[in-house]
């Protein structure tokens, strides 16, 4: 699926966006000068997008009610579904594993929402000023290869991939803690001297990539190369 490019006039590529011969990669153009004003304010403008995600990424929810002989309700059970990216994980996972088939048309589907998600989420670390589009690709490039199913992938992998990343877990959780505490500090550069420091912007675009190649091995099961324990 090819998104059309749109970077920002006056930024530069961002280096090493992937590990080298890694098929999932995430580069994001940096930018010399952000704005203070939409800074400050980031997180209330980020509201109607963020509740645009929401939707297409929430669960279903439905009501089971219970009701006896006379008309008395007995129990009220309320189910909520596993959201679409877990819906569609499940189901690649079945495909591969019975049919060693990965449809091309949901695999572009998965990938656009996830390239809308990480839009939105290089926004709210304020990384960019771009307010995230739900289809241009803007100054943020990701992307994995589609794979051919019959050659490129093992049909019992995706059982166990999500068990081999827990490594990856482990340490993403403790990346992630030093990207907040690195956002953080980014906004005060930025509301001071209106730019974000270039090595905290590549740390924090590091643990986005890192996190991207592990979603792509363990979730989107578009690779079985297992990713590598490093932010470039």
């Amino acid at each position: 699926m090819t998104e059309n490019s749109d970077p920002t006039a006056g930024s530069t590529t961002q280096p090493g966006a992937g590990a080298p011969g890694y098929p999932a990669t995430l580069e994001l153009d940096y930018q010399d000068k952000l704005s203070r004003v939409t800074t400050i304010f980031r997180l209330i403008l980020v509201i109607p997008i963020a509740i645009i995600l929401g939707i297409l990424t929430s669960g279903g929810e439905s009501i089971i009610t219970t009701v006896n002989q006379d008309g008395q309700i007995i129990s009220t059970t309320t189910n909520a579904g596993a959201g679409i990216a877990g819906s569609l994980f499940l189901v690649t996972l079945l495909l591969i594993l019975f049919r060693k088939k990965y449809p091309k048309w949901w695999f572009d589907f998965y990938l656009a929402l996830t390239r809308f998600a990480t839009r939105v989420v290089v926004y709210v670390l304020l990384l960019t000023d771009r307010y995230p589009s739900a289809d241009e690709e803007q100054n943020l490039h990701l992307d994995v290869p589609y794979p051919d199913a019959q050659s490129d992938l093992k049909r019992g992998m995706p059982l166990v991939k999500w068990f081999l990343a827990i490594p990856h877990y482990f340490i993403l959780f403790f990346l992630f803690i030093a990207a907040f505490v690195v956002t953080v500090i980014g906004w005060f550069a930025i509301v001071f001297v209106g730019r974000y420091p270039r090595g905290l912007f590549d740390f924090v675009v590091g643990v986005l990539r890192w996190s991207w190649r592990v979603q792509a091995y363990a979730f989107l099961l578009a690779t079985d190369k297992y990713p590598p324990f490093r932010l470039n």
